[in-house]
């Protein structure tokens, strides 16, 4: 058994559903300990998040992660125990293995190797580890972030470990992604008798040619980095449950995934101008999940795709796509940053796994950049 597989497991077999890490940080913090990291603990709230760095000075090249997974669903729908790592015909399942304990033990081991090979390197290595990631994701890496830039301490280069890759190990690195916003809207009607609608003021009539034109605008055409912006209607909710009352009010949530061609301030003002040209009366919250981030071709891209391409032969891509991740708190202090981890094909997934030899060549792949950056010629 390899010592990725080995700590995988290790972390596997604790139940570490957001926002509890169920000792998945200890044991970690344990381990980087022993390779000369010094650790910092900074919980918030129920959170529990460490950043662990080896060195003191620059360049600091960080890797990030979250040791949190999503609930199960019904454990009988499951071939193994979620929580028990179980192997079979070269495949480890569990909760967690491909998002994302499989790139946090392969972080950990590459920089075993790396260490194990020659003490002396070139600038700084460190962890950011939270387990609020699946959730709120308030009090994890955005506030170990808000200490870092308190006292202006640097990312330089940060490789977070969300599970990129499409059909094989290292054909796509997340170099970016789309934000995220999300809106509430609720339209005040006035309640009444289906029979007198003179006397009432129906929500749902008032909000569906507003709506579809909401669903039917072209917001941008995207750019060379991102796709077009994007709306979709999640939830719309109105009626008391009888089929002869109008409705007081009618509640609709939407989220925009957006490119770097439209800003937040852009987005509402454009929505509530449409809106507002159909004169409803309206109230609209709006929530920013994040913004979109990217980081442009340079030395971190470069280095990661040399050593992909050195390691297992696969000619990587760029892309954007897919939801949001912890780089939109990173990305913002200026670090060069992409997410650079396993098949995605079964997070969030029942039976959720990854191969071994996705591990092994993840774990090869986190030392080679770790030399290609850090080891002094």
């Amino acid at each position: 058994m390899t010592s990725t597989l080995s700590l995988c497991m290790a972390l596997i077999e604790k139940a570490s559903v957001t926002p509890d890490d169920a000792g998945c940080n200890q044991l970690l913090m344990d381990r980087l300990q022993g390779l000369g990291f010094k650790i910092e603990t900074l919980p918030f709230g129920e959170v529990n998040n460490f950043w662990a760095r080896l060195g003191d000075k620059g360049p600091v090249f960080a890797f990030a992660g979250h040791t949190d997974v999503v609930p199960t669903g019904p454990v009988e729908d499951w071939l193994f125990d979620p929580f028990t790592p179980t192997v079979r015909d070269g495949v480890l399942y569990g909760r967690g293995t491909a998002d994302m304990k499989g790139s946090i033990a392969a972080m950990v081991t590459a920089c075993e190797r790396f260490l194990a090979e020659d003490q002396a390197f070139d600038g700084s290595i460190a962890f950011l580890i939270t387990s609020d990631e699946e959730g709120s994701a308030i009090n994890g890496t955005r506030k170990v972030i808000e200490v870092l830039e308190a006292r202006d301490e640097k990312i330089d280069y940060c490789i977070v470990g969300e599970p990129s890759s499409s059909k094989e190990l290292g054909d796509v690195i997340k170099i970016g992604r789309r934000g995220s916003l999300h809106g509430k809207l609720k339209v005040h009607g006035v309640q009444g008798h289906v029979a007198y609608p003179h006397l009432a003021s129906n929500p749902i009539h008032k909000a569906m040619l507003p709506l579809h034109e909401l669903i039917r605008e072209t917001w941008d055409e995207g750019n060379e980095d991102f796709p077009p912006t994007t709306l979709q209607v999640s939830n719309i909710h109105s009626g008391t449950g009888t089929d002869n009352v109008i409705p007081g009010a009618l509640d609709a949530q939407f989220n925009f995934r957006f490119s770097t061609q439209l800003t937040e301030a852009e987005i509402r003002s454009r929505t509530e101008a449409i809106l507002d040209a159909h004169e409803l009366e309206y109230t609209l919250d709006w929530q920013l999940s994040g913004n979109p981030f990217l980081t442009s071709r340079g030395t971190l891209i470069d280095v990661v795709s040399q050593s992909i391409k050195h390691i297992n032969g696969v000619e990587t891509q760029c892309s954007t796509t897919g939801g949001t991740s912890d780089g939109r708190f990173i990305a913002p202090t200026g670090a060069q940053l992409l997410e650079l981890g396993p098949c995605n094909a079964t997070i969030h997934k029942v039976n959720e796994n990854v191969k071994i030899s996705e591990l092994d060549e993840l774990t090869r792949i986190y030392e080679d950049i770790l030399t290609r950056l850090l080891r002094k010629s």
